[in-house]
C-alpha cells in the first residue's frame, strides 16, 4: 500500500481517471476551490482546474474518455477535459447538486434541489436538457447520483438519509430506502452492484444495508464494519466492493445468502 499526503489542500471528492496512476480530487481546506490532477506514481500535480468559487460537492469522470464534470455550491456545473485546464462548458443550476454520466458517456444528468433531475446530451449540452424528471415527495438537498451499468436505473441520495431507485428512461420512482442518519450529518454513498441486482449503502448506525433493486426488499444488513461506512465503491468487473470510514475494508459478498 502506498500513502500520499495533501496536507496543504486536503482531499474531499476524488476519482480515478482512465490512467491507472492518476486521480483528480477537490480540496477540503475551504480556502482553495480549485481541484487537481495528481500523478500517484510520483505524487506530482499534473494540472490545476480553476473556476469554482465555492466548495466542489460532486465530481464525475466520463466512462469513455478524458472528459469530466464538477458541481459546486456556487450553483454551477463545469465540464472539463484532462488535457486542458480551460473549462469546456458551464451550466447554472439552483441549490446543491450532483452530477453523473451514464455508462456510455453520451448522456449526463444533473440533480438539484426540489427533486429535479435534468438529462443532457453530452454532445449538445448547450441546447439545454432533453428531458427533466421530478422526484416528488422529498425536498432535501441532493447528496449523490449514479447510473446502473446497464443504464436502465438511477440512484439518487439525499442529505436526509433517503435513497431513491429510479427508472432512468421515465424518471419513475421504483423504490425508496431509509437509512439511519449520521450523527455528524455526513453524507452516505449508495451504489449499485455491477449486475444492477442490488443497492448497497452505509447507514448512520455503522451498518451496511443491501436491498434488491427488483423488489425493493432489504436482503441483508451487515454490522461488522468499523465506523460509519460513508463511501461504498464496487470493483468494475468483480463482485467485490470496498467501504471507507476511518478504516478501509474490502468485502466479497456471498450472493447465495442474499
Amino acid at each position: 500500500m502506498k500513502t500520499l499526503y495533501s496536507a496543504r489542500y486536503g482531499v474531499d471528492h476524488i476519482c480515478f481517471t482512465h490512467h491507472t496512476n492518476a486521480v483528480i480530487f477537490s480540496s477540503s481546506n475551504g480556502s482553495d476551490e480549485s481541484f487537481r490532477y495528481l500523478s500517484l506514481y510520483d505524487n506530482r500535480f499534473l494540472r490545476y482546474f480553476r473556476g469554482h468559487t465555492q466548495r466542489v460537492v460532486s465530481l464525475c469522470m466520463s466512462p469513455k474518455n478524458d472528459s469530466f464534470m464538477s458541481g459546486s455550491l456556487d450553483h454551477t456545473v463545469r465540464l472539463w477535459d484532462l488535457r486542458s485546464n480551460v473549462c469546456q462548458g458551464l451550466l447554472r443550476v439552483r441549490g446543491r447538486l450532483s452530477v453523473a454520466y451514464d455508462q456510455q458517456g453520451l448522456v449526463f444528468a444533473v440533480a438539484m434541489e426540489g427533486g429535479a433531475i435534468k438529462l443532457f446530451d453530452g454532445r449538445s449540452f448547450d441546447k439545454g436538457p432533453f428531458d427533466t424528471f421530478l422526484v416528488g415527495g422529498d425536498t432535501a438537498e441532493v447528496a449523490g447520483m449514479k447510473f446502473s451499468n446497464d443504464g436502465k436505473m438511477m440512484l439518487l441520495s439525499t442529505t436526509n438519509s433517503r435513497v431513491y431507485l429510479l427508472d432512468a428512461y421515465s424518471g419513475k420512482k421504483m423504490h425508496g430506502f431509509t437509512l439511519k442518519p449520521s450523527r455528524d450529518e455526513e453524507t452516505l454513498e449508495a451504489s449499485f452492484s455491477p449486475d444492477g441486482r442490488y443497492v448497497i449503502s452505509g447507514s448512520g448506525d455503522g451498518s451496511l444495508r443491501i436491498w434488491s433493486s427488483l423488489s425493493g426488499a432489504e436482503v441483508a444488513c451487515w454490522t461488522n464494519n468499523a465506523g460509519i461506512p460513508a463511501v461504498v465503491k464496487w470493483a468494475p468487473r468483480r463482485l467485490m466492493f470496498a467501504t471507507a470510514s476511518y478504516v478501509l475494508a474490502f468485502w466479497i459478498p456471498d450472493v447465495s445468502k442474499l
